[in-house]
């Protein structure tokens, strides 16, 4: 019988996805499950974009250019720009969302074998995307005690190879919510600049910030220009995440170049998702602006409720929608999984993410759990009650 290959069998399981088939027996036994472990807006889409892919009288589903609609890159151009982000039509490629975005990046940078340094925990596609492109990833391991701040530079220096390749990061983040400041992604250039290597930021997360801070993007680092990559997408900004448009961004133009070929190798982007991304520009500042406090107040509720709970650690995230809560267990792959097999509480049990796949140091956050805030304010305050009770039916076992 034909074997499917070893890279394939490395490939990591979701730890987002991969507890999906209990959750759906949970549900045919007539649970109700809230998802705390996928970041699934409940956050309407902006009716601007739906409207326009109702109202559009395409004949031919054409292809697009390989880079994606001019009119959009223009348009996305502008967006950045006014964003105090500079950045030219030339310096965008439209990419099918912020995934295929990552895998430009890594395919366009970085030969098999090489490595990429990244902060962890982190998004745990990005073990997917490395698998998937030959690139070993060399975590530097941020810490729930410091808040997941940006580890010392000394850190990162002592990783750093004739291999490396580049360094990559999510900001705000993804699993932890936390927002780098201008002084540490300032650190960061500094160390990508000395060691020629490149600085990829996934910063799709952009509008979701708290408390007054700001978020300080790679692109806007002067003399940086030849090695940030910056990865976007209309997934969380827009409530779009079916939309599956992303796109890569860089003013070195061999990157660009090459990125371009990966580009043209799957052809063009989604025609109706672009129309409906280049529409979604056009969403009015208001939207933000609701969308922003909705999450700050959801954000403030789950750390208030996830703190009364005994033993149970919990950093403030200072944006995106998740954070990584410590949970007095030892096992939360068994512990959730246990939470969807074993148990309810008045027929209603809660769904989260292990975070232990959220890293590649083995053995570490095995006591962790992401948690997506992005269910209403009464469902975020049940959730936290049913998981309060599941850790005392858990640990009395």
């Amino acid at each position: 019988m034909p074997k499917v290959s070893n890279k394939g069998k490395m490939m990591p399981e979701s730890p987002i996805r991969k507890l999906v088939p209990y959750a759906d027996v949970a549900k045919k036994k007539g649970h109700k499950i809230y998802h705390l472990n996928i970041g699934q807006p409940d956050i309407k889409t902006p009716e601007v974009a739906l409207e326009a892919v109702r109202n559009n009288h395409v004949q031919i589903l054409e292809y697009s250019h390989s880079a994606g609609f001019e009119s959009y890159r223009r348009k996305l151009a502008g967006y950045y720009t006014a964003h105090g982000i500079p950045v030219d039509t030339a310096d965008i490629i439209i990419t099918t969302g912020g995934s295929e975005a990552l895998l430009f990046a890594m395919g366009t940078t970085m030969d098999a074998g090489d490595e990429i340094i990244i902060p962890e925990p982190f998004y745990a596609n990005y073990n997917g995307f490395s698998t998937a492109s030959g690139v070993t990833v060399v975590p530097v391991i941020s810490t729930i005690d410091e808040g997941f701040a940006l580890p010392p530079i000394s850190a990162f220096e002592k990783l750093i190879t004739p291999k490396t390749k580049a360094i990559l990061i999510c900001n705000p983040g993804n699993p932890t919510g936390y927002l780098y400041s201008k002084e540490e992604i300032l650190q960061l250039a500094e160390i990508v600049k000395k060691h020629d290597l490149f600085l990829i930021a996934d910063e799709v997360y952009r509008e979701f910030t708290y408390d007054g801070d700001t978020h300080f993007s790679v692109m806007n680092v002067p003399g940086l220009e030849q090695h940030a990559i910056m990865i976007d997408s209309v997934s969380k900004r827009y409530s779009m995440c079916g939309a599956r448009i992303g796109c890569i961004v860089s003013k070195n133009k061999e990157v660009m170049a090459t990125a371009m070929k990966y580009a043209q190798a799957r052809l063009s982007p989604p025609t109706f998702e672009q129309i409906a991304s280049e529409a979604a520009l056009d969403t009015p500042q208001s939207y933000f602006d609701e969308v922003i406090s909705e999450y700050r107040e959801r954000r403030d509720i789950l750390i208030a409720e996830l703190r009364k709970i005994p033993g149970v650690k919990v950093p403030t995230p200072k944006g995106a929608f998740y954070c990584i809560a410590e949970l007095p267990i030892a096992n939360a792959d068994d512990f959730a999984q246990w939470l969807l097999e074993s148990f309810d509480h008045n027929g209603e049990s809660v769904m989260v993410a292990p975070a232990a796949g959220f890293y590649s140091t083995p053995n570490v956050g095995l006591n962790q759990v992401r948690i997506a805030y992005v269910l209403k304010k009464e469902d975020l305050v049940r959730s936290v009650e049913i998981l309060k009770k599941a850790l005392e039916v858990y640990n009395s076992k």
